[in-house]
């Protein structure tokens, strides 16, 4: 099991923005991270739809950090590309199970409780840790 790479680029990404400590346009930061232009200009716009990041237009433009480092946590950024994190498809909301039992399956409870614990793992771990 691992993030996708998406998630990864997305931390990429963010840590880019923290690294330079000032405004960059997309073209740089894709340069910088090696990920592609087309996918990390679709990576931004996840990033500053979630708060993350705030885009400027013109000759000037260009995207920074919305948020203070302290403010910013990996489970923030996988979150805002993924959606909540989750191990298992069975412990998201609104999933129906197809199995023929009407009780619970005896995975669930188990796959929640793991879920539960990387997303307080990933959210307590923020950018100025990683400074």
């Amino acid at each position: 099991m691992h993030i996708t790479l998406e998630s990864d680029y997305a931390v990429r990404i963010v840590d880019c923005l923290v690294q330079a400590g000032a405004r960059l346009d997309a073209r740089t930061i894709a340069e910088r991270t090696d990920v592609t232009l087309r996918f990390s200009l679709k990576i931004l716009r996840k990033l500053v739809s979630a708060g993350i990041v705030k885009s400027f237009k013109g000759t000037q433009g260009g995207y920074e950090l919305a948020r203070a480092l302290n403010e910013i946590s990996l489970g923030d950024v996988i979150e805002a590309v993924e959606g909540e994190y989750a191990i298992s498809r069975c412990t998201k909301e609104g999933f129906t199970c197809n199995r023929e039992h009407s009780a619970p399956c005896k995975f669930q409870k188990i796959y929640r409780e793991i879920s539960r614990e990387v997303q307080d793992k990933l959210k307590s771990v923020t950018f100025d840790q990683l400074v």
